[in-house]
Formats: C-alpha cells, sequence, structure tokens
C-alpha cells in the first residue's frame, strides 16, 4: 500500500459502487418515510458526490483535521446540504444521520479489506468512526446556525408586519401597536414610521397603544423616542390609547409625558389631527 494515501482513500475507490448502494439502503431505513419518492434521486446524487469528494480529501492521509484546505469541498457539500434541509424543516438529527448512516457501510468495507488484522481493523474502524463524527457535527453546527438566521429574519418579518403605517387621511399616519414594546421592535417601529414620513410628507402621525399590553418605564421611554424622532421628521405625534390603567402606571412611575398630546382613543385622536389640518368630517344630513 502507498503510504501517502490513506487505507480508507483505497477503500472509497475501489468499492464505490457497493458502498453507494449500501449507504442509500441506510439512509432510507433511518428516513422514516420523511423523504419523499421525488428526493431519492437528488439523495443519491448528494451521496454519490460526498464519496467523490471524501475520496480526494483521504488521499492526503489527513484524517484527523476537517480544517484544512483538502476538506475544503466536503465541507461545502455539507454545508449546503445542511442549510437546505434547514430550509425544508428537517431537524438536525435528520441532517447529521446523512453523514452518520455511512459508518455501517464503511465498517463493513474495512472488515472484509483488513481480513482477519484484527489491529488494523480496529485502528482503521476507530479512525473512520472519529472523521465521520467530525463531519456530521460540521453539518450540526451549520444547520443549527442556518435554522438560527431563518429565526432571526422570521422575527424580523413578524415586526415589519406587526407595525403597518396606515395613511387614514391627507397629512395623517397611523400606527397601531399591538403586543410588547421593546427595543427591537421600536426601532423597526421609528424606521417604519419616520420611511412613511418622509414618503407621504405628512403632518401628523398617531401612535395607537390600545394592543400594547403593558406599559412600563421602557415602554414609556421608547414611546417618547418614536415621538421624538417624529418631531424632527418635522411632523406631529399623537399617543391614542391611554387607558385608565396605562394613566395611572404612567403617573405611579412618574413618566412625564407632559409635552406629548394623548387621547384615550384613536377616534379622537384622528379627530384632533384633522382639526389641526383644518379638516372636519360631518355626518351625511337625515342620519341619526
Amino acid at each position: 500500500m502507498n503510504e501517502d494515501i490513506s487505507r480508507l482513500a483505497i477503500i472509497l475507490e475501489a468499492n464505490e459502487a457497493t458502498l453507494l448502494d449500501d449507504w442509500i439502503t441506510e439512509q432510507t431505513a433511518a428516513s422514516t418515510g420523511r423523504f419523499a419518492p421525488n428526493q431519492e434521486a437528488e439523495r443519491r446524487r448528494q451521496s454519490k458526490e460526498l464519496l467523490s469528494l471524501l475520496r480526494t480529501a483521504t488521499r492526503s492521509n489527513n484524517l484527523s483535521d476537517i480544517s484544512t484546505p483538502e476538506w475544503e469541498p466536503v465541507r461545502e457539500l455539507l454545508a449546503d446540504l445542511s442549510r437546505t434541509h434547514a430550509r425544508q424543516g428537517l431537524t438536525s438529527t435528520e441532517t447529521a444521520t446523512f453523514v452518520f448512516s455511512l459508518k455501517s457501510p464503511l465498517f463493513k468495507q474495512i472488515r472484509r479489506d483488513t481480513d482477519r488484522d484484527a489491529t488494523a481493523l480496529l485502528d482503521e474502524s476507530w479512525t473512520v468512526s472519529l472523521l465521520l463524527d467530525k463531519l456530521g457535527m460540521f453539518t450540526v453546527q451549520t444547520y443549527q446556525k442556518s435554522r438560527e438566521e431563518i429565526i432571526v429574519r422570521q422575527q424580523q418579518e413578524v415586526m415589519e408586519l406587526s407595525t403597518p403605517v396606515v395613511k387614514l387621511w391627507d397629512g395623517v399616519l397611523a400606527l397601531p401597536l399591538i403586543g410588547t414594546l421593546d427595543s427591537a421592535r421600536t426601532q423597526v417601529v421609528m424606521e417604519s414610521l419616520l420611511s412613511k414620513i418622509v414618503e407621504t410628507g405628512c403632518e401628523i402621525a398617531i401612535l395607537d397603544i390600545t394592543g400594547v399590553l403593558t406599559v412600563d418605564t421602557l415602554v414609556a421611554q421608547h414611546l417618547l423616542k418614536a415621538v421624538a424622532a417624529t418631531r424632527l421628521m418635522g411632523a406631529e405625534c399623537i399617543i391614542s390609547g391611554i387607558r385608565p390603567q396605562i394613566a395611572q402606571t404612567i403617573v405611579h412611575l412618574g413618566v412625564d409625558l407632559s409635552g406629548v398630546i394623548t387621547k384615550a382613543t384613536m377616534a379622537e385622536a384622528f379627530r384632533l389631527a384633522l382639526q389641526r389640518l383644518g379638516s372636519t368630517v360631518t355626518q351625511p344630513s337625515g342620519r341619526v
């Protein structure tokens, strides 16, 4: 045997077709029906490509450090597969199983290759086991990072959807807030509101907090920041939805809202906004 080439590389090269078939069988047994029939061809393609890349990478006889340049193609393939699984909603276990299911076919082939050499069998099996463990953990780490990125992006999208800026009238915008108002959401609120002010040139913006569950010192500070930012853009800001409980809480906390226009309901805030703009809304004659 060429000492410059690992035994694993030779095994992979000599038995690639057999290993591929056995590996697909192991994956199918472990998948518990999660893979659709139309995904079988793609799974076989990925498996065949990984075997080919493993054969190339292991020729260097470096089976202990998968961070080196010769392992980069393997890492790229596994990273792409992990990201795809994360988007498809598969679990990290199912993703890692793609790699771990290769152990059994490889161990069987190593046993045949080493014949009755118990020491060689033990050494090679241990080396291969450690290698596949590292590759499997790499897929898990990449999968988790991808899932975190997806979650962050979804949270951002939800925040953007939960802070719609509505044009109520020429020169009047309204932003109804629902749920919890934290620092991250306040930033989205201000960005959405200020962008809409610039876009429409509105003169008055109504922040409605009827749907905000609780108002504490931090929430009050966030509201004041939104009001200040709106004023800097040349628009006036009215806060509506000040319920009796919220009013009592604000007084108890000692938050100074004396410089802010507040109203109990959005209807009252809208009526005030129209007055500031010199507009009025009247009921049709004859209506009670």
